[in-house]
Formats: structure tokens, C-alpha cells, sequence
């Protein structure tokens, strides 16, 4: 989350109220603590202090599936939200971008949230309703180059008007994607005119952008079938290229297999998956499948400036964001991997949606039943609709990028460094638990 705290709490003692209520409900033990209050005007300094405890708290409670399903939790950040930022409930046109960069206007409420939003750009897509929840709104920052980069995928709780433009800045956008991982689903929605036009236009968009792997052969029969105008047999061709449907983050740092070692880190197709180039090697590649992580947490401190010392006027420290995950690497052999990235909360949040499209899958169930509907929710259809438009032929393969070969074909070959058991900064509900972790037979290592 982003807003400001204003700089006496006097105005609205709804947050630590809110607290009070979520600690009761569920437990002293379940909740980190709120941060404490102060009777007085705070500094500058102080009130972004502040800012950042509360933002820290609403993240680590919104990562715990029980807490981020509570009403009480939900309401509470909703008008914290308005509150904080002063919008008036009013309507006002919101801009939404498709994965191809076209951009669909809305007509919504300052205080829609995000599931109001998205219906009403599937309205004006004419998108049926029965497909709104193969897809979610993310919010992106969109760098010089055009590329976007990947904040947070918007959350049941977020006002996404207010959550764009709080930031302040021209390059955050809010972007339309799919929002599932199972390329199976596809089949789901492609039956649908506007749904296999959408698919279609985020596939081509993300090819170009090098996020799928392309051999220049396949990218030969992609563009033929471009030509044709063949939409469901380009898609069921880029089905079976590398990283089909995967979100992709920016450069960060990771200890695999070695400390400090850059990577790339794309997400999808129930792994994370790392790329990365060693002194003198080719460009390689090493995956880590989301049914081998017994446990992951997310943890982030803010480093001292140099000298050692911090003082509590100091301007405000870059917070530092780590991923760590504990992986079988063979059998009876389970290993810490750590990540360094800003983007540490969204792939947390991306392996917890592998894990439970993975649970609905076993269990018998289907997609659409994890689509929770608001009760009460209005969909205002739009008196314009947009069609979504193709997306140009494919452009020639960039003739700078590699090919890349997998690091090894058992990651128990591959030498890691790990960082042992967590230390005592997390406590146990700092770590999400796997119910898709299974004990796994040496057939599979």
C-alpha cells in the first residue's frame, strides 16, 4: 500500500480500533503489532516514520489468507485509503491499459474498489461476466522503454483510483492481464470472441518483450499464423514455449548458486524460475518448482546509513526486501534460497495463487468457484463499448538475445548456498506454509 498518515491520528482513531477488533477476533498471537501511537504532532520526519510501520503492518497482515479475507480488516484499509488521501467519494475517469499498451477509459467512483473497476472494464470490453475473474488489475510502473514494471497486483481491498494517483507520478499505470496460471484454463476462455482477443494481445505483446522464449523457427510459425490471422492456433502454438503465461520481474539478486549472483526472475507454470549468467558461461536457467517449497516468508529492513548509527530525525532508508524459500533439493535434503528484490511481496503473492489454483485443481473444484463476488455489488455497464484491437504482426527476433540452457536438469546438482534456518527477526507468522508441498518420491528429483 502507498498513502500518507496525516500528521495527528486524532482525526481518525479507526486504525488502532480496527486493530483492537482483528486482535479479538483472531488472536493477540495471530496479528504483528500495531504500531504505537503518539499524543503529540508528529515531524516530517516522524510522520513518514509512520507511513512506513502502518504500510509494513497492512502487508504483513494482508499476506495471511484468514486476516485478508476479514471484513473488518478489508473496511478498514478501504477508508484508510480515502481518509488518508482526502478523495471525496465523486466520479471520475480512470484509465486502464491492456497488455498491448491500448487504453480503455472507465467512468467509476473514487471509492470503487477493485472488483467494481474491473467489471466495468469488462463491461466496456464487453467481456460476459462469467470471464471477469479469469482476469485481475495490476498495477504497474511503466519505464522509459515502454516495459512495464510490476508493483502488486491490485487487492480486493484497494480503491484503484485512489491507489494510482496517490503515487503521484505519471508512470504508474493500472494494467488488464490475465490472472491465472494453468494454461488449461485458456481453453475456458478463448470460447469467447473478446476473451481469445485479449489472450491473444497480451501473448504477442509478451514475445515482444522477450518474456516468452522464442527459437527463430517458432518465431517464423507464430508470424505466419499471425498472417492467417489464425488467433486460437498461434495461442495453442505459444502454449508450448517457455515461460507461456509468466509475469516476469525486474533484475534483482539472489544467493543461487552463489551469493550475490544476478538473476532475472519470471514466475508461472507453478515455479519460479531464475535466470541468470555466470563469469564465462552461457545464459542459464534454474527452476524451482512451487511443490518443493515446504515454506516461504518475506522479510525487509532498512540498512543502516554509514557510521552505524541511526538517528530517529534521518531522511527516509531504501527498505530492503528478501524472498526466502526453503526447497527439497532431494529427498530428505531441504534447503534455504534467498531473493533480493523490491518486488519480494508480488512473488510471494504469486506463489501463494499457484498454491491455491494447484489445491482447487486436487481437490476436484473449478476456477471460477474462487472467484468470490461482492455482495452488493453494482456493475454499471458502459453505453460505449471498445473492442480490443490486434495487435501488429510479430517483428523480427532481436538477434542480441541468447539461448539458454537449463543449469542443470537435477537442482540437487547444483552447489547452493543457503542461509540456514531463519533468524529470530520472523516469527512463525512471518512463514506461509505450503499445503501444496508433498512428500515426493526420488522418481521425481
Amino acid at each position: 500500500m502507498h498513502f500518507s498518515i496525516p500528521e495527528t491520528e486524532s482525526r481518525s482513531g479507526d486504525s488502532g480500533g480496527s486493530a483492537y477488533v482483528l486482535r479479538k477476533e483472531y488472536g493477540a498471537n495471530v496479528l504483528p503489532a500495531f504500531p504505537p501511537k503518539k499524543l503529540f504532532s508528529l515531524t516530517p520526519a516522524e510522520v513518514e516514520q509512520r507511513r512506513e510501520q502502518l504500510e509494513k503492518y497492512m502487508q504483513a497482515v494482508r499476506q495471511d489468507p484468514l486476516l485478508g479475507s476479514s471484513e473488518t480488516f478489508n473496511s478498514f484499509l478501504r477508508r484508510a485509503q480515502q481518509e488518508t488521501q482526502q478523495v471525496p467519494t465523486e466520479e471520475v475517469s480512470l484509465e486502464v491499459l491492456l497488455s498491448n499498451g491500448q487504453k480503455v477509459l472507465v467512468n467509476v467512483l473514487t471509492s470503487d474498489q477493485t472488483e467494481d473497476v474491473l467489471e466495468a472494464v469488462a463491461a466496456k470490453l464487453d467481456l460476459p461476466d462469467d470471464l471477469i475473474g479469469y482476469f485481475s488489475l495490476f498495477l504497474v510502473r511503466e519505464k522509459e522503454d515502454g516495459a512495464f514494471s510490476f508493483v502488486r497486483k491490485l487487492q480486493e481491498f484497494e480503491l484503484p483510483y485512489v491507489s494510482v494517483t496517490s503515487l503521484r507520478s505519471q508512470e504508474y499505470k493500472i494494467v488488464l492481464r490475465k490472472s491465472y496460471w494453468d494454461s488449461a484454463y485458456d481453453d475456458d476462455v478463448m470460447e469467447n470472441r473478446v476473451g481469445l482477443n485479449l489472450l491473444y494481445a497480451q501473448t504477442v505483446a509478451d514475445i515482444e518483450r522477450g518474456w516468452i522464449l522464442v527459437t527463430k523457427e517458432q518465431h517464423r510459425q507464430l508470424k505466419s499464423l499471425q498472417e492467417k490471422v489464425s488467433k486460437k492456433e498461434f495461442l495453442r502454438l505459444a502454449q508450448t514455449l517457455r515461460h507461456y503465461g509468466y509475469l516476469r520481474f525486474d533484475a534483482c539478486v539472489a544467493d543461487f548458486p552463489e551469493k550475490d549472483c544476478p538473476v532475472v526472475v519470471s514466475a508461472g507454470n507453478s515455479e519460479l524460475s531464475l535466470q541468470l549468467r555466470l563469469p564465462g558461461q552461457q545464459l542459464r536457467e534454474g527452476s524451482f518448482r512451487v511443490t518443493r517449497m515446504r515454506c516461504w516468508r518475506v522479510t525487509s529492513s532498512v540498512p543502516l546509513p554509514s557510521g552505524g548509527t541511526s538517528s530517529p530525525g534521518r531522511g527516509r532508508g531504501e527498505v530492503r526486501l528478501e524472498l526466502a524459500f526453503e526447497y527439497l533439493m532431494s529427498k530428505d535434503r531441504l534447503q534455504w534460497v534467498t531473493i533480493t528484490s523490491p518486488q519480494a511481496i508480488m512473488m510471494s503473492i504469486c506463489l501463494q495463487s499457484m498454491v491455491d489454483e494447484l489445491m482447487v485443481k486436487k481437490s476436484g473444484g473449478s476456477i471460477r468457484k474462487m472467484l468470490r463476488r461482492r455482495v452488493g455489488g453494482t456493475l454499471r455497464r458502459s453505453d460505449s463499448q471498445q473492442a480490443v484491437k490486434s495487435p501488429p504482426l510479430l517483428e523480427s527476433p532481436d538477434a542480441s538475445r541468447e539461448s539458454m540452457v537449463k543449469l542443470s536438469s537435477k537442482l540437487s546438482a547444483v552447489s547452493l548456498r543457503g542461509i540456514g534456518t531463519p533468524g529470530t527477526d520472523a516469527s512463525a507468522s512471518d512463514v506461509h506454509g505450503n499445503f501444496a508441498f508433498e512428500g515426493i518420491g526420488d522418481e521425481d528429483l
